[in-house]
């Protein structure tokens, strides 16, 4: 009996030593053999993904990332009810009882899926009532035969299809739907979603998806018939998938067509259908379009691609444009792919623009944009800058009064970033899609609550600090992603250097976490040059994250707009034609790295509160100007020659530059 009891107690001894065990390793996905307890994922015969977006307000934003989404709700983007034509309410096509009115058919769903998700995040009463009213209209408008929102013979601007043939509206509206049932629980958004898929099922095929916005965009409806099947698993919505793949253009052999915000929107297409047919072709078509894009259009720094409306053949130089929301909608196809395969590169994309493209699209304060922005820009006035950027007309004015798509579809791009900065996993842990400072408060385990509140001014400094906070004592893993620029981060649990071995996409620490654990994370940034050859050799700088442009001196001169909502152009104040002098012998000894205190007033993304900048040599090219319409000239041939003297010049973040050069010629 005696020895029983002894054998016994040394189990028990070793199940309590298990359980308090601190594993830490890297490993390149999260363990997607289990299904989260606690949140839906997909369901069967959907592919398990390893990630599962957190419902809305379970992440608190703070630092630079709610200063941003507080300057868009004060800013233009938050008053467009004020400035917009086609958010009037009077006729509105979506407040009208009968399905008809002369307006908002495509503006008011793009601006409301960007609105309403500020409005859940900041949580302003105003702005919460202003969404409601929207949203219970869109509720309300749903006809018998199971058809919601506007259903007349009203024309869009971008299409010839009349009422119900055009189904792109309404897939924007399906996401704002799912984004209020996310922070509302709302059952009606459950049934409308039913009845709505419903009908699409009794459309005859051939007039399914026609025209070229529904086509193009068809992923998107996708999306959305996954989301409503995960919560029902009625079968009948994996044959409308399957309706919805084979009617879409085919994205799955390849880039299907070259307007910038289909490439961006649709590229990955393919891998949202991966999730029912698990074939691998379709999660490769994904990145295979992502990279062909960017080998054919995108030779540049900060992410995107040169289609200042469609990709041209030969207009690949730095200067050519993309639109400010073909930018968000990269942001949010990064987020989506990055979810169903977890696969680090895809968030790396994401913070490419995130860091480097979309905060520079919008004057600093958010009160105006502009349409299209390029990596080198060295003036953005209203003049037409037609043949050399393919759309004409003031595209370059920062103005909060016209750019009619970009202006209400633009503001999705902080909000959705901010609800995916954390991801709970399949294991019922959490992991770290985007370091920012925030609190995220989530389930785990085996259903406990756990708040962990995040401090860092991440990208424009390595440290990260992590506080654990759960209701009661909890095993779950944590997931760090470890992006690929770094070499050695460095991992410390309650003050101790944690070993995790051979280095990978994630580092993984499961232990039975207490409140008051701390979780240290350092990623060490360094310098990096990149050449784009095809670009001539050019070169761009970068440290960590952040890609650098030579900082121009902005004046801003008011042209149009109103009083309270002024347009504006931008003009260089000093110079900006330069080609960089570097080391022969070692080109990252030519650039010093200067770090400046964070800003108080957490807008890094201006000169004035750029946390970092660079020292580097320059040289001006007298013979590298603007053509005729004051758009800057494609790149001289690299190397270049030139007798000029030697200047000290300095870089900011990419971000923070309103006017840039972002890709530089060398000098020889």
């Amino acid at each position: 009996m005696k020895n029983l009891l002894t054998l016994l107690l040394i189990v028990l001894l070793g199940l309590s030593a298990c359980n308090n065990s601190i594993d830490v390793a890297s490993t390149d996905l999260p363990d997607i053999s289990q299904t989260n307890n606690h949140y839906i994922g997909n369901q069967a015969p959907l592919v398990n993904t390893p990630f599962i977006k957190l419902p809305i307000g379970s992440i608190e934003p703070a630092g630079w990332v709610r200063k941003q989404l507080e300057l868009q709700a004060d800013g233009y983007f938050g008053h467009l009810g004020e400035i917009s034509q086609f958010l009037i309410k009077e006729n509105n096509s979506w407040l009208s009882t009968d399905g008809s009115g002369d307006h908002g058919w495509e503006e008011l769903p793009y601006w409301l899926k960007g609105y309403s998700n500020l409005a859940y995040l900041l949580g302003r009463e105003d702005m919460l009532k202003e969404t409601q009213l929207w949203i219970e209209a869109v509720l309300g408008s749903q006809k018998d035969d199971g058809w919601f929102g506007p259903d007349q013979d009203r024309t869009g601007a971008a299409t010839r299809l009349k009422g119900r043939e055009d189904l792109w509206p309404n897939m924007v509206m399906l996401f704002i739907l799912q984004d209020y049932y996310s922070y509302a629980k709302d059952e009606r958004v459950i049934s409308l979603m039913t009845n709505y898929f419903n009908y699409l099922q009794t459309i005859p095929e051939e007039k399914f998806l026609v025209g070229y916005w529904p086509a193009n965009r068809g992923g998107d409806l996708l999306y959305s018939v996954y989301w409503l099947y995960n919560r029902t698993e009625d079968e009948s919505l994996l044959e409308l998938a399957h309706k919805v793949h084979k009617r879409s253009v085919n994205w799955t052999d390849g880039i299907a067509n070259w307007h910038n915000v289909n490439m961006s929107q649709s590229f990955g297409q393919p891998g949202t259908y991966y999730m029912q047919t698990q074939e691998t072709k379709h999660l490769e078509a994904a990145n295979r379009n992502f990279n062909e894009i960017r080998e054919l259009y995108g030779q540049v720094p900060g992410g995107m691609f040169g289609s200042d409306e469609n990709c041209r053949e030969g207009y690949i130089d730095p200067r050519q444009a993309v639109e400010t929301c073909g930018m968000v909608e990269m942001m949010l196809s990064t987020e989506i792919l990055f979810t169903i395969t977890g696969d680090p590169v895809w968030a790396e994309r994401c913070e490419d623009v995130a860091f480097n493209s979309y905060p520079a699209a919008l004057t600093a304060d958010m009160k105006a944009l502009r349409y299209l922005q390029s990596p080198n820009m060295v003036q953005s006035d209203k003049v037409s800058k037609s043949p050399g950027i393919q759309n004409g007309g003031p595209m370059f004015q920062m103005n909060p009064n016209r750019h009619r798509c970009c202006q209400h579809n633009q503001g999705h791009g902080w909000p959705y970033f901010a609800e995916h900065l954390w991801l709970a996993t399949a294991d019922n842990g959490l992991a770290v899609a985007f370091y920012s400072e925030n609190k995220v408060t989530a389930m785990v385990g085996k259903g406990i609550e756990v708040s962990i509140s995040e401090q860092t001014n991440y990208p424009f400094e390595e440290q990260i600090e992590f506080s654990i906070e759960p209701s009661n004592k909890v095993r779950f893993p944590l997931y760090l992603r470890v992006p690929s620029w770094c070499e050695k981060p460095v991992v410390s649990i309650n003050g101790e250097e944690a070993d995790y071995g051979e280095l990978a996409g994630y580092i993984r620490i499961e232990k039975t976490w207490e409140a008051g654990d701390k979780v240290s994370l350092s990623l060490p940034m360094k310098l990096n040059l990149r050449t784009w050859e095809a670009n001539k050799n050019s070169v761009s700088v970068d440290y960590g994250p952040l890609t650098f442009s030579l900082k121009i001196e902005e004046d801003y001169v008011q042209d149009g707009g109103t009083e309270e909502w002024p347009a504006w152009e931008i003009y260089p104040a000093s110079p900006w034609n330069y080609a960089l002098v570097l080391n022969s012998n070692d080109p990252l000894q030519s650039f010093e790295v200067i770090k400046r205190d964070y800003p108080a007033s957490d807008m890094p993304f201006t000169h004035e509160g750029a946390p970092i900048m660079l020292k580097a040599k320059g040289k001006i090219i007298p013979d590298w100007g603007m053509d005729e319409n004051n758009l800057i000239q494609e790149l001289p041939d690299n190397p270049v020659v030139t007798e000029e003297t030697t200047d000290e010049i300095i870089l900011i973040p990419m971000g923070a530059a309103r006017l840039r050069i972002s890709s530089f010629p060398v000098v020889k």
